[in-house]
């Protein structure tokens, strides 16, 4: 699908892998609203860009349909891409028992899964509206992680909210085949994002050479680059890739 002239929206967009995604889409010709948390450095990155920022939670319907409006205000949305998303790490037991387990496994299910949900369904609302271009009216990503296949020990909520978003491609792509609006789902493995870049630089190198080839972590912008050929290839629909490295995690 040609983007100039087309609007992207971008959640998470004010760093890591949502950032290196609103900038590419700012290259190839789009104009791009960036949603991010109203604390984030979203504005700053917007400005940056040339793009518009929207403070957004991605769980409250009020903030999502202002983001939508704001980017049908700039043209026809036919881009989005899902990255905000919290980490989890922890235990279903630890010391005190199961006593915190739950409101984090509900956090996480809320701000990954839920919010992701929230922003398809809203935005798609807007995408059927458009006129065909290439034969679609919008392409849909989200972001997945290898955890939704090989969740490690204290990963339960995480690995939850991630296996959900890969579940629910194939079924979302079905019913928008029919408003000709594809929904890919992309499962990154370990990328140089602030939650990784701020471990120690022994654990990075640890993480890094799990990874069979290439032996490193990702970068942001081969993330952009995955989006970007699954916006351009009109028969990828319904699907979640797998991009890390052939890297299968550990238990722990």
């Amino acid at each position: 699908m040609r983007l100039t002239g087309s609007v992207g929206l971008v959640t998470g967009g004010a760093s890591g892998l949502g950032r290196a995604k609103a900038e590419r889409l700012v290259d190839d010709g789009a104009q791009v609203v960036i949603c991010d948390l109203p604390g984030s450095d979203g504005a700053a990155v917007a400005e940056k860009l040339g793009a518009v920022f929207a403070p957004t939670d991605v769980t409250s319907e009020a903030d999502v349909r202002t983001a939508v409006a704001a980017a049908t205000e700039l043209g026809p949305l036919r881009v989005v891409v899902n990255c905000a998303g919290v980490p989890d790490a922890t235990k279903v037991l630890d010391r005190s028992g199961a006593a915190s387990a739950l409101d984090r496994f509900s956090r996480t299910l809320s701000v990954n899964l839920i919010g992701t949900f929230n922003v398809i369904r809203l935005a798609a609302e807007a995408m059927i509206g458009n006129e065909p271009v290439d034969g679609d009216r919008g392409v849909v990503v989200c972001t997945s992680s290898v955890a939704a296949f090989d969740g490690q020990i204290g990963q339960a909520a995480y690995t939850a909210s991630k296996a959900g978003i890969a579940g629910m491609t194939l079924p979302i792509a079905r019913e928008f085949a029919a408003h000709a609006v594809r929904v890919v789902s992309i499962a990154p493995g370990m990328f140089e994002t602030p939650l990784l870049l701020g471990l120690p630089e022994a654990a990075q190198r640890s993480l890094a050479q799990q990874v069979p080839h290439p032996s490193r972590m990702g970068h942001p912008a081969e993330f952009a680059d995955c989006v970007a050929f699954v916006v351009g290839n009109p028969m990828i629909n319904g699907e979640t890739i797998r991009l890390d490295g052939a890297i299968r995690m550990a238990p722990k």
